[in-house]
């Protein structure tokens, strides 16, 4: 087994995953620590170390609320357990699981990027477990990135610093530099620097979006995986700011701060300055920066301005649903006529049941948002051909609560972690989350999720969504072509969208 290597910066040792064939290198150190002078600097080059870095335990998440902040979060008692996890500033630092015994191997690379809306999040969730994934031949490096006023903060000092350059968005760049790492350095672990999938959920998801579209991470990557990926969602408060509004907000916060120039700044202390974050009320997150995001990734796409690469792209059965809260049959009218104009006498159409029951249309007109972008992706790439999509919908029973197929809820399955997880899952769920880490791994390796299951029997196929044929794969209790979707209700919502799109 490879529990030395020698990589960029200096030799590495790992330990043995639960599973002795598996090694496991945690807290590598992929970048400079961003702090003093760094904070709020795109990341820079890691200096070297003497002697063997031992690579035991994984390094300090990014300065974030605490984990289990907020006792009625479902994420609480899901993911974030742990209130005492070491935080600091000093985070770029990377994991890796190889199941290789020789570098030589040329193993498929899978580099994950967690969600957390660009606030909190870090690697070293239970459910982020590699051992699983490098049981199939595959090596599972996890990437850590600055996030919140860390990771996505702008202002006109630090777009003046570096003209030419980045000026914002340091978590992608976080990312990036993580991936390029992978790029050069993966060999080492056993693995195909030419065979990298990227993978990410929720905000992780959008960062993969972000990924795809930029002409910076060109060549990183072969094949990318988005779950639940949020920036594709035609939602009219889902714009991509511009660099001089995110600046203009950056000197609200710095008078906020009490403080006068960057240099000062760069010298509040980590926690008080994230303190202050919160207090302050006002957010970033990507930024048109016209460096790594040069547009809004749906007009890019739309364009076919973008890295066409294979994907797959899904969604949850219970994540960011609208729906009217109408009670009474003029309420649902009204809602239909402000949500969709012109296009509402249709809506009202495919929402109509026979006993008028306003209760039910209310749920019958529920639109997944998360779903409604996945589509419109899928649907225009089918037409223009520009590269192979499979598209899922996540939708098992979830057992230990009514929160159904909530949005994060395929983790546990796609990293097939189920029985660190407190819910009481059964052998269905575990067959499941088999199959699904089966079908991801195998579009790591050959850019189509589909083959046999453990006992060599053929997993059911999953087709690519075409014109032809729009095939959605619905993971439910068992996986299978979706003999439902798209529904007529959803076929209806993306077109009315792609007008609002054109008309814009």
């Amino acid at each position: 087994m490879l529990r030395r290597v020698v990589v960029e910066n200096g030799a590495l040792e790992g330990l043995p995953a639960a599973d002795p064939r598996i090694t496991v290198f945690k807290g590598i150190p992929f970048a400079a620590p961003p702090v003093g002078d760094l904070r709020w600097r795109p990341p820079q080059p890691c200096p070297d170390w003497e002697g063997v870095y031992k690579a035991y335990t994984f390094a300090p998440i990014s300065v974030q609320e605490t984990p289990g902040w907020d006792p009625d979060s479902i994420y609480t008692k899901e993911f974030w357990v742990d209130p005492n996890v070491p935080m600091s500033e000093d985070c770029l630092y990377l994991n890796v699981w190889t199941p290789a015994k020789h570098p030589d191997e040329k193993l498929p690379v899978m580099v994950w990027i967690f969600g957390g809306g660009l606030e909190v999040g870090y690697t070293s969730e239970m459910e982020f477990d590699g051992e699983r994934i490098a049981r199939r031949g595959v090596i599972l490096v996890s990437v850590n990135y600055r996030v919140n006023v860390f990771g996505f903060f702008a202002h006109k000092e630090i777009s003046a610093e570096n003209p030419d350059g980045p000026k914002a968005n340091f978590g992608l760049l976080d990312q990036m530099a993580g991936i390029a790492w992978v790029k050069r350095n993966i060999a080492a672990f056993g693995g195909d620097p030419d065979n990298i999938t990227i993978f990410g959920q929720s905000a992780g998801g959008g960062s993969v979006t972000a990924h795809v579209t930029s002409p910076v991470a060109e060549g990183l990557f072969q094949k990318a995986i988005i779950q639940s990926g949020v920036s594709f969602i035609p939602h009219p408060n889902r714009r991509y700011p511009e660099l001089e509004d995110a600046e203009k907000t950056g000197e609200e916060f710095f008078k906020f701060l009490g403080v006068s120039s960057l240099d000062e700044a760069r010298k509040i202390d980590a926690k008080e300055l994230f303190e202050k974050y919160k207090a302050f009320g006002r957010r970033w997150g990507f930024v048109k920066d016209g460096h790594y995001i040069v547009e809004n990734p749906v007009n890019l796409i739309l364009e076919g301005n973008w890295n066409k690469i294979p994907l797959m792209i899904g969604h949850t059965g219970d994540e960011f649903l609208v729906m009217s809260d109408a009670k009474t049959m003029e309420e649902f009218k009204d809602y239909a006529y402000k949500q969709y104009q012109e296009d509402a006498e249709e809506y009202l159409r495919l929402c109509k049941v026979d006993d008028n029951d306003v209760e039910k249309m209310r749920k019958k007109g529920a639109v997944n948002m998360c779903e409604t972008g996945n589509l419109m992706w899928c649907k225009h790439n089918a037409e223009k051909q520009d590269t192979t999509i499979y598209c899922y919908c996540f939708d098992p029973e979830i057992p230990g609560d009514d929160a159904g197929s909530f949005h994060s809820s395929e983790l546990w399955f796609v990293f097939e972690t189920l029985a660190k997880c407190w819910r009481p899952f059964v052998g269905k769920h575990y067959d499941l989350a088999r199959q699904i880490c089966n079908y991801w791994t195998n579009f790591a390796k050959k850019g189509d999720p589909n083959g046999s299951d453990h006992d060599g029997t053929p997993m059911p196929e999953w087709r690519p969504y075409t014109k032809e044929e729009p095939f959605i794969m619905l993971f439910g209790d068992k996986p299978g072509k979706d003999p439902e979707r798209p529904t007529e209700l959803m076929k209806f919502i993306v077109e009315h969208y792609f007008k609002r799109l054109k008309t814009k």
